[in-house]
């Protein structure tokens, strides 16, 4: 996915989940973030971000926070819509007779649904933005909407479904996902949990540029 306008600004401070302080051509300027995760060790006060300019009528804000360096200079995507994005012009390009995203499978509306060669397939994505020491992990912030898709794919696979949580890796240089226990010890145990009941866990790399986030795997 391409974004069609980007802009260099300096993080200053985040207020809440929802906004951010920036510093844009040397003018204070308060941006939507659009992760409402953490990010506490991407956002730090003076480190590099970039802003797109929707251009929505009646938006509160100007902009809205796309990207950041973090300070070993790996750049981040941090667009909770991109994941999504990406993996559906990941799947169009898989061979799937049928893709249908936003599934309603059992009482949770799984990302995607794939048939191939009468094979069935259901896909939950996870973008993962949080990087420790070359390794990828997974929430950064506890998520009982995760814990549920996680059942319900684990529900899919013992019915003969082939099912899939695949993590869409926001940054270079990371290959591998793992649950983020100590910030979400049930995320970790329903991960198990599926994983055992056969849902395969896919990593997709990405390329990630200021304006763009490309799968490469």
């Amino acid at each position: 996915m391409k974004y069609q306008n980007i802009t260099r600004a300096l993080f200053l401070k985040r207020p809440n989940r929802f906004i951010a302080e920036v510093e844009l051509n040397g003018v204070k300027e308060i941006v939507h973030v659009k992760n409402t995760g953490r990010c506490h060790e991407l956002l730090i006060p003076g480190c590099e971000v970039w802003l797109t300019e929707p251009g929505t009528p009646g938006r509160k804000t100007r902009f809205d926070l796309v990207a950041v360096r973090k300070e070993n200079g790996i750049l981040f995507n941090i667009d909770s819509q991109a994941p999504n994005h990406v993996v559906k012009e990941w799947l169009e390009k898989q061979d799937y007779d049928k893709v249908i995203p936003e599934y309603t499978y059992g009482d949770s509306r799984i990302d995607f649904y794939m048939e191939r060669s009468g094979e069935r397939y259901l896909m939950e994505v996870k973008g993962c933005t949080l990087e420790i020491n070359g390794t990828g992990y997974f929430p950064d912030a506890p998520t009982e909407r995760g814990v549920k898709h996680l059942n319900e794919l684990a529900k899919a696979a013992e019915s003969g479904i082939n099912a899939i949580i695949a993590f869409v890796i926001q940054m270079d240089g990371v290959s591998e996902v793992k649950p983020n226990t100590a910030t979400d010890p049930e995320f970790s145990k329903a991960f198990e949990k599926a994983v055992s009941a056969g849902v395969k866990v896919l990593f997709l790399k990405c390329h990630v540029e200021p304006d763009r986030l490309e799968i490469i795997s």
